[in-house]
């Protein structure tokens, strides 16, 4: 029997072959792109089933790309993003969608065997407006590999329950998302004036008005993370510029584990001004215990790499030690920045250039 929670609105549960389309925003993936369509097209539900695919101005082939697999595949739909924005991208393509379920796919992601339909069971059990599951990040070079193993790893992402939860339950959010589209239109589609951290906005309108948000631990999808140093410090002040902006916006709606960058920040200037005091100084009295905090965390940083997290060889483990601070001061310096001016017209920049190679 389906679940049901005091106070608490159930989603409608459409036919199990009412048919589902799954919507992915795309951007510069001609290396991901074939693996992502591939993984989605191969889900196994009952009824009808399309991709919809919106195409920003991609620079690397993907829009050729998304052309062949189109052709080769008439459940593949095309559609133009012009304005780059994921949250664009995704209204684009649900409101050229035909079903009542919708399924949010990433082209840096591929989806476990069984994920939609698991997805679909879950959703009409406990009568929930948004399912979501784990997020199983994974890598091909040292670097990405380092970063997979950060995201996996609770000291890297703050250890939300889609980066590694095991308990089924209500959620803040849902990675992803398998959504009903009935409270979709209800609640109203993505909030287009914010580009990043869309999902948990989102998801937060739904709560509010009265939906569940689930978690649902067996529904796996693998993300490939970024390739490179630049590409990935880039990436997450963006994401932290749009959180800080989240947090002027809805405050206390917001996670405590998100303060935990930009409060690194904080103790990284307040140990740098102190230290500069120092140096002035003969006598340096008890200002040292201001280092703690950073001396602190600089230790946590070494036990993470030197320890089975921080990967096998030494090599392994020396880029773990350089990516866990660069995601964390990347995402602080930019969550205090937008916590202070606004977001602004951030974007991340990270998937813009189109320099990538196919993969084999």
């Amino acid at each position: 029997m389906p679940l049901s929670t005091p106070g608490e609105r159930d989603a409608p549960v459409p036919p199990d072959d009412a048919g589902v389309s799954f919507v992915m925003p795309v951007l510069n993936e001609q290396r991901y792109l074939r693996r992502a369509v591939a993984s989605t097209l191969a889900q196994d539900v009952p009824g009808p089933v399309e991709l919809v695919v919106a195409l920003g101005p991609s620079t690397d082939g993907t829009d050729a790309l998304a052309r062949e697999l189109a052709d080769a595949d008439d459940r593949i739909v095309l559609i133009e993003n012009p304005a780059a924005d994921i949250p664009v991208g995704l209204n684009r393509a649900i409101r050229a969608s035909r079903y009542p379920t919708i399924v949010r796919v990433d082209a840096h992601s591929e989806l476990a065997s069984g994920y939609a339909r698991r997805a679909l069971r879950t959703l009409a059990r406990v009568q929930a407006a948004n399912v979501g599951g784990v997020m199983r990040a994974d890598g091909r070079s040292p670097f990405q590999r380092a970063v997979a193993r950060a995201y996996n790893s609770r000291v890297g992402l703050g250890g939300g329950a889609y980066h590694g939860g095991t308990e089924e339950g209500p959620a803040e959010s849902a990675y992803l998302g398998v959504m009903r589209r009935a409270v979709l239109d209800e609640v109203g589609l993505f909030d287009e004036s914010i580009r990043r951290g869309e999902d948990w906005e989102l998801n937060l309108r739904i709560r509010r008005a009265g939906y569940r948000v689930w978690f649902d631990p067996r529904l796996e999808a693998v993300y490939w993370p970024r390739e490179s140093w630049t590409r990935l410090v880039r990436q997450f002040r963006a994401t932290g510029a749009w959180r800080g902006e989240l947090v002027r916006r809805y405050g206390r709606g917001n996670s405590l584990r998100y303060f935990a960058p930009p409060a690194l920040v904080g103790a990284a200037a307040v140990s740098a001004v102190t230290a500069g005091v120092q140096l002035g100084r003969r006598r340096r009295g008890r200002s040292w215990v201001l280092h703690l905090p950073v001396a602190g965390y600089a230790l946590l940083i070494a036990l993470v790499a030197l320890g089975r997290g921080g990967g096998r060889g030494w090599r392994d483990k020396a880029w773990t030690a350089a990516v866990l601070p660069s995601m964390h001061v990347s995402w602080g310096l930019g969550f205090v920045w937008a916590l202070v001016r606004g977001a602004r017209d951030t974007v991340d920049t990270s998937r813009l250039d189109g320099r990538n190679t196919p993969l084999p």
